[in-house]
């Protein structure tokens, strides 16, 4: 079946953003916003409206909301967690059992991640590398994979903070400037939502009367696009919200499959493999020479395991031990037992001590060649001075 098709409108849930700084009107706005859309629905006939507004609630600020809800005749059900396993927890309990969800602030969330990764690591900072896994399937993904996707119209909160870009002055100083404002939360996460809202405090210095403005950042329908409303209610969200499928079919992003099937794997690609076929070839070498199970048989493998894996543990030789000495305590072994070199036999190469070797320079023998090879062991990133990145995973 072809990939391509007739194009159709599968966008039948709101996935709105909103950020802003404290006392911005954020949380007011979602609970409006969340309010006007279930009794909209209602008006439509849509059967999911009769479930309750649901609210991650990560700083209290349901306890504000209770009276609008109420006023609206719209029953709303909170989870107070700040945790990010809480908050897929509640994402798939909100998909079967909420008409909307709010989110504030996701903020917590994504340093709660960071937080809990470090923690499990052992660690107290984080490294540019460490976000490879924390944006990834096993991290952040997992969100963004559900707001896209779910059958369930989501309203998330985030604070905001300053971008700022480096330039170099007139005078050749180098200068930081404000160029815009984004979410306090994983650097990709604001692409996702269709329409994104920015919420500030304005203050009228004569009056000191204050206005909650609302800055439409980002409208994929493109009709509130730019504009400015001053204490916005869920009416004034209609017009992007009208160009939603409604009640209909929803069909976000098919995220279920990869490119695995089209990607070629390369011999520093097999070391994983290679371990495991050290670690069988050790075992069948003992067996062949000592295949009893006798105490002294048992004792007489220790001895030998010890003598030519330098003192570890089983478990930690089939585990954790490096390829390049799997190999050379195999060729010790083998040595050993049947008199003559096996055919890792080579000369000790250092793993990180190969750049010395020159250019010109021909490996003695085939299995020098192979450890040249598979010099595919990673840097350790605690030993050397981390790139400086900040919460978010940004270089700075």
């Amino acid at each position: 079946m072809s990939l391509l098709q007739p194009a159709e409108s599968t966008s039948a849930f709101l996935k709105m953003g909103i950020l802003g700084l404290s006392g911005a009107g954020k949380t007011k706005t979602a609970g409006k916003v969340a309010a006007g859309l279930v009794l909209h629905m209602r008006k439509l006939g849509i059967d999911y409206a009769a479930k309750p507004v649901a609210m991650f609630d990560t700083e209290t600020g349901s306890d504000w909301l209770i009276p609008d809800f109420q006023e609206a005749g719209v029953p709303f059900v909170v989870a107070k967690r700040k945790t990010f396993a809480d908050l897929l927890t509640v994402m798939r309990e909100a998909e079967q059992h909420a008409s909307v969800l709010i989110i504030d602030s996701i903020t917590h969330p994504w340093r709660e991640l960071c937080a809990s990764y470090m923690k499990k690591k052992q660690r107290s900072f984080l490294q540019i590398d460490d976000y490879g896994y924390l944006k990834g399937d096993h991290g952040w993904a997992q969100f963004t994979s559900l707001f896209v996707n779910s059958k369930l119209h989501i309203i998330m909160c985030g604070r905001a903070g300053d971008i700022f870009e480096n330039y170099v002055d007139d005078n050749g100083k180098r200068q930081m400037e404000k160029i815009g404002t984004k979410m306090k939360t994983e650097g990709e996460t604001a692409f996702e939502p269709s329409l994104l809202v920015l919420m500030e405090h304005v203050e009228n210095t004569r009056t000191h009367i204050v206005t909650h403005r609302a800055t439409i950042q980002k409208d994929r329908s493109t009709t509130l696009d730019g504009q400015q409303i001053d204490n916005p209610d869920f009416k004034d969200f209609l017009p992007h919200i009208n160009r939603l499928n409604l009640g209909g079919r929803h069909m976000g992003v098919d995220d279920h499959t990869d490119s695995q099937h089209i990607i070629t794997t390369e011999k520093r690609d097999w070391q994983p493999v290679q371990r495991r076929i050290a670690v069988d070839e050790i075992q069948s070498l003992l067996v062949l020479h000592i295949p009893g199970q006798s105490a002294a048989d048992k004792q007489r493998k220790i001895q030998l395991i010890r003598k030519h894996f330098d003192n570890k543990s089983w478990t930690e030789i089939e585990e954790i031990m490096p390829l390049f000495d799997l190999r050379a305590g195999y060729d010790s072994l083998h040595h050993e037992l049947e008199g003559k070199p096996s055919r890792y036999n080579a000369p000790q190469i250092v793993p990180g001590d190969y750049d010395v070797i020159k250019s010109d320079a021909k490996p003695h023998t085939a299995a020098e060649q192979t450890a040249l090879e598979l010099n595919d062991d990673l840097p350790d990133f605690a030993k050397v001075s981390a790139i400086p990145v900040n919460e978010y995973g940004d270089q700075v």
